[in-house]
């Protein structure tokens, strides 16, 4: 549990810290309803994936650095990893979340307030500062949650199977200790093509820690229910579309390519990692 908390601890911090920079922190911001520019969402996209890399440096080594409820759900039913784990995992990695969001408050508190106070807001009307924590659906979705949904079960769908192709030793694996920042490259790649729609969260506790943070620290209703201009009621979508598109996606690797690796290995090679191929 702690590894969990310390490796989501670091991947919060790293990721909401790179949104605060956009949103905040860079001369020329006070853009309203959280409209990011193309440099600024590459600024985002690789501060989330490099914090992806650090946070797995960090825990992999205890627990393989799940970091992520829909990993530790996935991982639970594909039985690597024993089902009284899942719930306090979960906990760890919320607790991390939000104590990061804590964290990235306390050093960007002054910038927000600034910001807020320029554009004559107040914080429970202000989506730019709360979107430096949490997610929310692009406008173009109004109020439909089929589509946020759908988007945050394609998104975590394409993480786990991914995950699972990049951690798989029968497979073609990385060597010398490269899963992490495979891994933080794959959640780059999510975040260059699927990343606004929802501003892909495709972790519950990357979503509910900070946004149960932002909650008490008075953003209200934007951060629960989640509830703003074109929206209502948004909280739930990143926590239960990741979790189903986390399953779906360790499926379809199981189902697709796992029986053809085991089959290509054989049962003396189980495990092992594959010979280079020969030229």
């Amino acid at each position: 549990m702690l590894a969990e908390f310390l490796g989501t601890f670091v991947l919060i911090l790293l990721g909401v810290g790179s949104v605060a920079l956009t949103v905040v922190g860079l001369p020329g911001s006070g853009r309203q309803e959280a409209a990011f520019g193309a440099s600024d969402w590459l600024i985002i996209c690789w501060g989330w994936g490099l914090g992806v890399t650090f946070g797995v440096y960090v825990a992999g080594g205890v627990t393989g650095a799940h970091l992520n409820p829909a990993v530790s759900l996935a991982f639970a039913v594909r039985r690597s990893l024993a089902w009284r784990k899942l719930i306090p995992y979960w906990f760890a990695q919320v607790a991390g979340a939000f104590v990061a969001a804590a964290l990235v408050y306390a050093s960007y508190r002054w910038a927000i307030d600034f910001f807020n106070h320029k554009a004559g807001l107040t914080r429970d009307q202000s989506l730019s500062t709360y979107s430096i924590f949490a997610t929310f659906p692009a406008e173009y979705f109004g109020n439909s949650w089929w589509g946020p949904l759908l988007d945050q079960i394609i998104g975590t769908g394409i993480l786990l199977l991914l995950i699972c192709a990049v951690t798989d030793q029968r497979n073609m694996a990385p060597l010398a200790n490269l899963a992490p920042f495979i891994i933080g490259l794959v959640v780059v790649v999510i975040g260059m093509t699927f990343g606004t729609n929802a501003g892909y969260a495709i972790n519950p506790a990357r979503d509910f820690g900070p946004r149960l943070f932002t909650f008490f620290e008075g953003w209200g209703k934007i951060a629960l229910p989640g509830s703003y201009k074109w929206y209502s009621g948004y909280w739930w979508i990143p926590i239960v579309g990741p979790l189903i598109g986390g399953v779906l996606g360790t499926m379809v690797y199981d189902l697709a390519i796992t029986p053809l690796v085991k089959l290509r290995s054989g049962p003396a090679q189980e495990g092992r990692v594959p010979d280079e191929p020969k030229a």
